[in-house]
């Protein structure tokens, strides 16, 4: 029976790709939001370095969260546009498992970072006279290291899990990036239930962590609530309902994707539950993270008109 060593390679095969116009439209389209996430995620990065006025916990996490944003992206649109562009379909086998392990990383820490800003926003409203004590400069280094810490973990586990399994039912991958449960599809017989514990534990662990953000958001609304200002309250709405809306989707559909049953798994679906979780979040939360502050938004507009001064100058 053959097992892993056999496969040397991986084919990602993308839906809706079947002629070259579909393949130049989906390059198209990844392109386009590859550059969106590359560009607000980097004004992000660089108003926050810049800036001194915004190295505070908050942003301090918002700028992590930039960075794993562009890692998670940079992981798999890449990859699926060349493949589109230049008709291809394969990725090595050692070339999968890297992709697998990054993703896991970026999207692990990520999930991670979300539930460290969700109890920032949490201590700055409910609690504002802890929020130097609770939020020192040690204590958001060490929550983020601890971030950046479980999304590595969890990498290590799943990647060397998944691919220490024989696969013998072929080497073709139904997604544009080479996601967890469409490899264990190519497992052997009942191999890929040693996967299953470590991904039950992870999700379980993400439930938890939504748990808290979702408590923690109640809190911060019933606190909000309370606000005599109504200006303040729309303030802080239209703030925090963005967030909790990005870390909905982005949660409901990993574990969608990851725990759905096989009787309802299609091409065209497991392509959509994947963007949404994936692409969609890293290119949005710019925009969500932005739009809705001022000191960010004048940051970043006092950043490119410096640049412009610089490029007229030069």
């Amino acid at each position: 029976m053959p097992n892993s060593s056999s496969v040397s390679e991986f084919l990602l095969l993308l839906a809706f790709a079947d002629t070259r116009e579909l393949q130049l439209l989906h390059f198209a389209l990844f392109l386009g939001i590859y550059l969106a996430a590359l560009l607000g995620n980097g004004l992000i990065l660089s108003a926050v370095a810049c800036h001194h006025r915004l190295h505070t916990p908050m942003y301090f996490f918002l700028l992590n969260l930039a960075l794993l944003d562009l890692g998670c992206i940079s992981t798999t649109l890449p990859k699926a546009m060349a493949n589109a562009l230049w008709d291809t379909r394969a990725i090595s086998y050692h070339g999968c498992a890297t992709q697998v392990f990054f993703f896991l990383f970026f999207i692990a820490a990520e999930y991670s970072i979300l539930t460290i800003m969700a109890y920032d926003r949490y201590v700055a409203i409910c609690k504002p006279l802890h929020y130097g004590s609770l939020l020192g400069s040690r204590a958001c280094a060490q929550m983020a290291a601890a971030a950046w810490g479980s999304g590595f973990l969890n990498a290590v586990l799943h990647t060397a899990n998944t691919f220490s399994l024989p696969f013998c039912q072929g080497n073709a991958v139904d997604q544009f990036f080479c996601e967890i449960p469409h490899i264990l599809k190519l497992s052997c017989s009942d191999a890929y239930l040693r996967e299953v514990g470590p991904l039950v534990f992870s999700v379980s662990l993400a439930f938890v962590c939504f748990v808290f953000i979702v408590l923690s958001y109640v809190q911060i609304f019933r606190t909000v609530l309370r606000m005599p200002s109504e200006q303040g309250r729309h303030k802080a709405f239209s703030t925090c309902l963005p967030h909790l809306a990005v870390i909905s989707l982005m949660v409901s559909t990993a574990m969608f994707a990851y725990l759905k049953p096989p009787s309802i798994s299609s091409p065209s679906l497991d392509l959509v539950v994947t963007v949404l979780y994936t692409v969609v979040p890293p290119a949005a939360n710019p925009l969500i993270y932005s739009m809705r502050n001022r000191e960010l938004r004048d940051s970043i507009r006092t950043l490119l008109e410096y640049t412009h001064c610089q490029q007229i100058y030069l």
